[in-house]
């Protein structure tokens, strides 16, 4: 059998290297391996020749040596030596990227990786929608109900446990939407899962099949698109103006699924009065249809009582509302919840145990020991006096610094407020010049995905104490001036 000898020139350590002698030798000949520079049926040196050669002790090559072996890449042949073993021959590297550059994504993943995607952007102050105050954020007490169940060794918080999420937690919520937005619902059709854009995303692949006609608010929320349109759905625009939702529009096809957000609509901020929220149930019955309601604001109702869920009308089973933790906690925490029909519980935890949308059990016991002991309703409570004394102070600071460009409408409802051009503007070179000036702020332009856009912005408020507030209006005022000066 013919074989090649390893010169021993190509092999060196450094001995001033943070990187262990052993990794050194390591890394080297399985680089030379996988790159072809070193083939099959060569002979490596003996572990007592390569140690005198390189001056290192015999141990150190030893260790690399039982490394390659584990994973392969050589092979012991008893009396004759250490030996490369035959392995793939890998292609040159311009191979490789031709190869992958012909690799195609799927309609679905095409779908994901175009959509609109907003990022925040670091180190800017931010005026965008949906941003809850974090500063007054009970933080020593979530840290210690985080510490107290991490050191838990209950069972029922270390293994996998029911798919639906935290029994306790559960409870909580069931009797939570209960008393405030007048759902009667078993804890049983409470699902739990990483944020509300997973209870959109596991929705739309749970209900609708390829082709499915979905109607979608326009204008709407865009995560909604991308659920709907990565679960295969037709979309058919819902137009929604501050009159309300055209629910008569003859160009509206039979639906599978309606996507609604009546509390506070997105982004318009207006809410469904009773008599479209009917006629919507109506719809859905007729129609056999079911509806997503996405109650993403409706903790934040400022004046008298929050009205209840659309949910809480309904007598056939259609709706499935969606709620956060995302805008009464902190973001991170990323727990939103389902109520599902009694009849989709079985199939909405076995959709979770394979998606993976599975919220942490110690995270969600946390969350539900902060409701149980009082501190979110105490949270909530003072949320909800700051967000309006700061959306009133907000609206007076837009009227005395942006009056020439935006008209800002006050809002019952909701972490942010919309905003109109009155000059004839674009919101994307609005967004960019307003970024230039250190500011981060949202168009509509992107909530509008079936329709000629209208153009403004989102200004999100609430996280914005006065100083910031004003910080933020003033750089808003200088962005116009940059985009309307002669």
């Amino acid at each position: 059998m013919g074989y090649m000898r390893l010169s021993l020139d190509i092999i060196a350590v450094d001995r001033n290297s943070a990187e262990p002698m052993h990794r050194q030798i390591y890394g080297t000949l399985r680089s030379y391996i996988l790159e072809g520079r070193i083939g099959a049926q060569t002979l490596l040196p003996s572990t007592r020749t390569l140690a005198e050669d390189l001056k290192i002790g015999r141990n150190t090559v030893i260790a690399a040596y039982d490394q390659l072996f584990a994973e392969g890449f050589i092979e012991s042949r008893p009396g004759l030596g250490t030996w490369v073993a035959s392995i793939p021959e890998r292609r040159p590297a311009f191979q490789a990227e031709t190869r992958c550059s012909s690799l195609r994504l799927s309609r679905r993943g095409r779908i994901m990786a175009e959509g609109p995607q907003l990022p925040h952007r670091a180190g800017l102050v931010s005026l965008r929608p949906g941003e809850p105050e974090s500063a007054s954020f009970p933080f020593s007490t979530w840290s210690s109900l985080l510490v107290r169940n991490s050191r838990s060794r209950d069972e029922n918080l270390l293994n996998y446990t029911s798919y639906g999420g935290h029994a306790g937690l559960r409870e909580t919520i069931a009797g939570n939407v209960c008393l405030s937005r007048g759902i009667d619902c078993s804890p049983e059709q409470v699902v739990v899962v990483t944020g509300a854009q997973a209870a959109l995303d596991l929705v739309s692949r749970i209900l609708l099949d390829e082709g499915d006609h979905a109607w979608l608010e326009e204008p709407g929320y865009q995560g909604a698109t991308g659920a709907l349109l990565a679960a295969g759905a037709r979309l058919a625009p819902l137009r929604v103006s501050r009159q309300g939702w055209h629910l008569d529009d003859p160009d509206l096809p039979p639906p599978r699924l309606i996507y609604v957000t009546p509390s506070c609509q997105w982004p318009l901020g207006s809410t469904m009065r009773i008599e479209d929220r009917l006629r919507l149930l109506d719809i859905a019955e007729r129609s056999d249809a079911w509806i997503i309601e996405d109650d993403y604001d409706g903790d934040y109702y400022f004046h008298g009582r929050p009205i209840p869920a659309l949910r809480a009308l309904d007598r056939t089973d259609r709706v499935i509302y969606i709620g956060t933790f995302g805008k009464t906690l902190v973001p991170a925490v990323r727990i939103g919840y389902l109520v599902v029909p009694k009849e989709l519980v079985g199939p909405f935890e076995r959709a979770v145990s394979i998606s993976g949308q599975f919220a942490p059990l110690i995270l969600q016991a946390s969350v539900n020991d902060f409701i149980r002991q009082g501190y979110f309703a105490t949270h909530l409570r003072r949320m909800r006096r700051l967000y309006a004394e700061r959306q009133t102070n907000f609206i007076r600071l837009c009227a005395e610094h942006l009056g020439e460009w935006l008209a800002v409408a006050e809002n019952d409802c909701g972490m942010q407020l919309l905003a109109t051009f009155k000059q004839p503007l674009r919101d994307s070179d609005v967004v960019a010049a307003a970024r230039k000036e250190g500011l981060d702020v949202h168009p509509v332009s992107t909530t509008y995905h079936l329709t000629e856009p209208q153009q403004g912005l989102m200004l999100g408020y609430a996280a914005l104490d006065e100083h910031k507030a004003l910080r933020a209006v003033l750089a808003l005022r200088a962005a116009f001036q940059r985009l309307t000066r002669p």
